[in-house]
């Protein structure tokens, strides 16, 4: 049983246990559906004050719904269009404090306020984003930008 733990010390200190159980749980899985499903899982747990964690692939010009928690989403997003596009397109993190306030967000929960998406770049290519999305405005900090994109290279390694 695969029980996700929190020192309660630090947010980084936290970040990084979960990045150690990250690799961990993912060790010696070559899928890369698997591997998806459970980092989505994995950060569900972790995080805080969420209401949908997973991630798009890139197909295409567009990104496509892959593994996830949380409410249904979007299919398909086209590079360059609302959050996720536009972090695929600009192979840039997006951390936008109040998603409403973003041109061309595209809402597919009323819920969510504000939202992070890290690009997955492997080789120089985005190969998907990783997308969460918070009820509260202003809820990712630089702190979490930053440990995010670690657990996205490492995530990178088993996809």
């Amino acid at each position: 049983m695969f029980k996700v733990e929190q020192y309660q010390e630090s947010k980084e200190k936290n970040y990084e246990l979960v990045i150690k159980q990250l690799q961990a749980l993912l060790e010696g899985e070559s899928n890369a559906v698997a591997n998806l499903a459970n980092a989505s899982a994995l950060l569900n747990q972790f995080l805080t004050d969420i209401n949908w964690v997973g991630f798009y692939l890139t197909e295409g010009n567009e990104l496509v719904l892959g593994p996830f928690q949380g409410l249904p989403a979007c299919v398909r997003i086209p590079f360059g269009r609302g959050v996720c596009g536009t972090a695929a397109a600009t192979k840039e993190t997006q951390r936008i404090a109040d998603v409403h306030a973003f041109p061309g967000h595209i809402a597919c929960d009323a819920a969510s306020q504000s939202e992070i998406v890290v690009p997955m770049i492997k080789n120089g290519e985005v190969i998907g984003v990783l997308d969460i999305d918070s009820p509260l405005k202003d809820r990712f900090d630089e702190t979490d930008q930053k440990y995010l994109e670690k657990f996205v290279e490492v995530l990178n390694q088993f996809i």
